[in-house]
């Protein structure tokens, strides 16, 4: 049975969707563990909240600088193997972290760990067109974005809800284990590409300069960068409101803010049926403004309309996610689906790095007022850059 018949088929697609959903779990948990151990870490170091968040920025650096070029070599080797080097080396680098003996060793053996994500995260999205068709892949991306979150937000939970009993160290170790399970789920499961690879493809150059032609594109990969910037500085500096005063929470109690996500796997599972029925033009807008509407109501010092807030900014966000990476990957031109990939994952990581360190240096000179001022404009700018390119087309 070919591949194409293997994917075709119900179960075909169960596997397809298990193993994805599976590297997605494990890469999140790697990737944001160490934002919930933020203040640890800060404190540990004699850090303030921007040294500290380079923990988290270094790694979605790295990850945003490495992925184009891991994109355009899956074009070369394939899908599969990229995916598979990608957890497994993923995995490894997070059972060694615990153990680095300083801070700046820490933050290289995070460079190495966002290298080695950006296999899965610039992939995984043609490896599904690939594998699935472009019809209903908004759905596919949703339920690949869906596995995201809630790896991300059982990454954060186990480091944080073990911080305190088992400090920093501990913590890490923890989510170390739970992502390499998940890895091990993906080499098992994960089915050869349907598409074969070819040294004769498009070219590197060739097909990066297909994959920033269109508008839209360009559109999708704007809304990325400020989206994704947008909601790292919030959530990079919502543990030290929290633990801060006036609100005065404990550690592990303030990590449980990161079962938002929860919402964020449910909004962007069931995003496709909102893009069915009303457009991804509509559906990205509205998931914008909802992200902005989550934010400005973290602004009163009240812990259940923070609380409120983060709920509400995190379903925004992975809806708004979830329709940019789904009409990225079906407006990519053909012979460039690994380029447009890896450009919106580029362009996502970039602002996950730069926005997520600017917030928490914002945060830590101005306040959480002035934070929720900018993340509010970030969100305006990439709904209104969408709404102008998706009407002129």
């Amino acid at each position: 049975m070919t591949a194409d018949l293997l994917v075709s088929a119900p179960a075909g697609a169960r596997r397809v969707k298990t193993a994805v959903a599976a590297a997605g779990l494990s890469s999140f948990a790697l990737l944001y563990a160490p934002q919930s151990v933020l203040p640890q870490l800060a404190a540990q170091y004699h850090l303030d909240p921007g040294g500290a968040s380079l923990a988290v920025s270094v790694a979605t650096g790295a990850l945003a600088i490495a992925v184009l070029p891991i994109a355009a070599l899956s074009e070369i080797v394939g899908r599969r193997p990229v995916i598979l080097t990608s957890v497994i080396v993923s995995a490894a680098l997070a059972l060694v972290l615990p153990f680095a003996p300083s801070y700046g060793f820490l933050l290289v053996l995070r460079v190495l760990q966002g290298i080695s994500i950006a296999g899965f995260t610039g992939v995984a999205a043609a490896y599904l067109v690939e594998q699935l068709g472009k019809t209903g892949v908004a759905a596919a991306v949703g339920a690949m974005i869906a596995g995201n979150s809630v790896g991300g937000m059982l990454g954060r939970l186990s480091a944080g809800l073990s911080a305190g009993p088992l400090g920093y160290h501990g913590a890490l170790a923890v989510a170390g284990v739970l992502g390499s399970i998940f890895s091990l789920v993906t080499v098992f499961a994960l089915p050869p590409s349907a598409a074969r690879p070819s040294p004769e493809r498009t070219g590197v150059l060739a097909g990066i300069g297909m994959a920033v032609q269109k508008p839209i594109l360009l559109a999708q990969y704007t809304v990325a960068l400020l989206a994704m910037g947008s909601f790292v500085a919030v959530y990079n500096a919502v543990g030290f409101r929290l633990t801060g005063s006036p609100l005065n929470l404990s550690p592990a109690i303030a990590s449980l803010v990161f079962l938002a996500y929860a919402i964020g796997s449910v909004s962007s599972a069931t995003v496709g049926r909102t893009v069915a029925r009303f457009g991804g033009l509509r559906s990205a807008v509205g998931a914008l403004l909802i992200t902005a509407a989550g934010v400005l109501l973290t602004l009163p010092d009240s812990l259940v309309l923070v609380v409120l807030g983060i709920v509400v900014m995190t379903g925004g966000f992975f809806a708004a996610h979830a329709v940019a990476n789904g009409w990225t990957a079906a407006e990519a031109p053909e012979g460039a689906r690994g380029q447009a990939s890896g450009t919106y994952t580029l362009t996502y990581y970039l602002g996950s790095s730069v926005g997520g360190t600017t917030g928490s240096v914002i945060f830590a000179h101005a306040g959480w007022s002035w934070l929720v001022v900018a993340v509010v404009c970030w969100l305006a700018g990439a709904a209104a850059v969408v709404t102008l390119t998706a009407r002129r087309r």
